[in-house]
């Protein structure tokens, strides 16, 4: 009896090894930036709409909102449709710098308040270290295809909709009250 325990021990460590291995093995073979193949993300359900003075304009697009999406972006990304593009998401509004390095493509890169305002317009040049930047706190930031914006009349000023965009508790999106705000009315 005492065998038979140690043989199926034996076999539960061994099937456990494998489980392990296996998933090393298929979670190192994810893209990243660091193995110098591009990162694809999931394109989300709901596409991002640009309001624009001569109407609105529909986008797919990728939400990189963890940091390891964000450092990857669109690096080693060959080609990307005219209507694509990806979001980057930030956890509050701050002065944000980008950079094209291991970027083929050339992007116009969309600098976004919380109130999904757009605040600035930059270029970014395929694989350019400069800096690149609105000069202003912001917590998005779309990238898409290069001269997409100057196409599709997108500009300083537009509004860009999406789930993703202004869900977060700030100025514009206050945190939801939940009975224990001070009523506006003391009446």
């Amino acid at each position: 009896m005492l065998h038979r325990n140690w043989l199926t021990a034996g076999a539960v460590c061994v099937a456990m090894a494998l489980v392990v291995a296996a998933a090393a093995y298929f979670y190192s073979q994810r893209p990243t930036s660091a193995d110098g193949q591009a990162m694809i993300l999931p394109v989300d359900p709901t596409p991002l709409v640009a309001v624009t003075k001569s109407g609105e304009r529909s986008f797919s697009i990728e939400i990189a909102d963890t940091s390891n999406e964000r450092e990857a972006g669109l690096m080693f990304r060959q080609d990307m449709a005219d209507d694509h593009g990806m979001l980057f998401v930030f956890e509050e509004s701050r002065d944000l710098t980008f950079w094209m390095k291991n970027t083929p493509m050339p992007l116009d890169l969309i600098f976004v308040g919380q109130d999904g305002r757009i605040r600035a317009i930059r270029q970014g040049e395929p694989q350019s270290e400069a800096i690149i930047s609105p000069g202003e706190p912001v917590r998005f930031v779309l990238e898409l295809k290069a001269g997409t914006a100057a196409r599709d009349g997108i500009a300083d000023g537009d509004l860009l909709r999406h789930p993703a965009i202004g869900t977060a508790p700030g100025p514009a999106n206050p945190a939801p009250d939940k009975g224990d705000a001070p009523s506006a009315n003391p009446n």
